[in-house]
């Protein structure tokens, strides 16, 4: 028995196994082909091309119809408000971003939303920097979920879920360093603000900018059909906004993972075979070139949630290599920088811009910490990667621990903390 589960006695199969992160070669000879009679004809480039097209095209679409029924079950139950309501407190302001961006999906929408605040005076600027480095936390949640559409396949799993993992790393370990050099600094300083907010704070006294209107994002004008679509059909089964809201979110993540599951598939098909030497010889043949790939297309669509979760199903099924895959990681959370400066510069308020480019420097500097030291994100994200690929148990763990529990018990605690403190 092969390494791959072809039988090759009585048969004239022949299996080459691969180097890690390649697709394996299989050649068959015309005569087993015509004795199993199991082939099926070989489905055209220019076919597969347009289904790579479609599924993609949904994919998209899902995670706005998601951003959408979630946008608006926490409009309807002022859940936003509330998250933000405490946000004097740093933890708090942090932990409640992680929840909101991991409602919303969008750590776009999240950071709009904080430089909107401290725009409007709602929030102080001391603590929405800490609700910015939330945000990066929660932005991540998608990257994992995407990588569970591979769980029935041990080896694209553990690839995917690897690849999640180091978005996840990276922003994680960036705000175990930041958030308290942020928070002691801050307290030692007589407006409260900490170095990388003073830092931010320099750089937007320098910048002068126009007032625009806020952009409006390609991806969601192209999907607007879809989500209306499906905000038609909750509102149509649905007796309030609320439950409408949380229908049309279901809806959503269950499109995001039919449109994944096909997409993979199509992937590990013809076009695959032919996209794989593009992406390794072009796209993702330097360093360089990955960091340059994941901020240009990430300012395109201005969504690292969209750009990274496309990312996971290609390094799971082999297309990007894994040592790649990181420095895309974190160019994509640079490219998201520019909604916020985007949003600051349509609330032209110099806390707004300090705000925006605090975002800009905390993934600056989580790059100069963790690039050259990427080996400790790395192994720590292949290593369990493969402890999840081995009992998936952990992946699930992971995902509730990181994104749920930690956040909800965190304000919990900070709270009780204060009121009994």
């Amino acid at each position: 028995m092969s390494p791959f589960g072809h039988a090759c006695t009585g048969s004239k199969t022949r299996v080459v196994e691969a180097p890690m992160g390649q697709l394996p070669s299989v050649s068959e000879s015309s005569d087993s082909v015509w004795n199993r009679g199991q082939t099926s004809r070989e489905v055209p480039a220019w076919q597969r091309g347009l289904y790579a097209g479609l599924f993609l095209y949904l994919f998209l679409a899902a995670l706005n119809v998601m951003s959408s029924g979630l946008g608006l079950f926490g409009e309807q139950s002022d859940f936003m408000e509330r998250a933000f309501a405490y946000g004097e407190n740093p933890f708090i302001a942090l932990m409640g971003a992680v929840l909101v961006t991991v409602l919303v999906q969008s750590s776009s929408f999240t950071t709009a939303l904080i430089v909107t605040l401290v725009a409007g005076g709602d929030m102080p600027l001391g603590t929405a920097v800490f609700a910015i480095m939330g945000a990066n936390i929660g932005t991540s949640v998608t990257g994992v979920i995407v990588s569970l559409a591979n769980i029935r396949i041990r080896r694209n799993f553990r690839r995917s879920f690897t690849a999640a993992l180091l978005h996840d790393f990276f922003n994680l370990l960036t705000v175990a360093i930041l958030f308290p050099l942020e928070w002691i600094s801050g307290a030692l300083h007589e407006q409260g603000r900490g170095l990388v907010t003073r830092l931010a704070n320099s750089l937007s006294d320098m910048i002068g900018l126009e007032e625009v209107a806020n952009p409006n994002s390609p991806i969601k004008v192209i999907t607007r059909p879809v989500v209306y679509l499906f905000d038609w059909f909750s509102a149509l089964l649905m007796p309030t906004p609320t439950a409408q809201g949380l229908l049309t979110a279901a809806l959503g993540l269950a499109l995001m993972f039919v449109a994944l599951i096909f997409m993979v598939q199509n992937l590990r098909g013809a076009l695959l075979r032919r996209m794989d030497g593009l992406f390794r010889t072009y796209f993702f043949r330097t360093d360089l070139r990955s960091y340059a790939v994941g901020i240009f297309s990430t300012v395109m669509v201005q969504s690292s949630t969209i750009t990274t979760s496309l990312m996971v199903p290609l390094a799971g099924a082999g297309v990007v290599p894994m040592l790649r895959v990181f420095p895309f990681m974190i160019g994509a959370n640079l490219g998201t920088t520019v909604t916020s400066i985007l949003a600051a510069t349509a609330n032209p308020v110099s806390a707004a811009m300090t705000v925006a480019l605090f975002h800009v420097c905390f993934n600056l500097i989580g790059t100069a910490i963790w690039y050259p030291l990427r080996n400790i994100p790395v192994r720590a994200a292949t290593w369990y990667g493969r402890l999840a690929a081995d009992s998936t148990r952990y992946a699930f763990l992971f995902l509730f621990l990181v994104f749920f529990l930690l956040p909800i018990t965190g304000i919990a605690v900070t709270e009780l903390f204060i009121i009994y403190g």
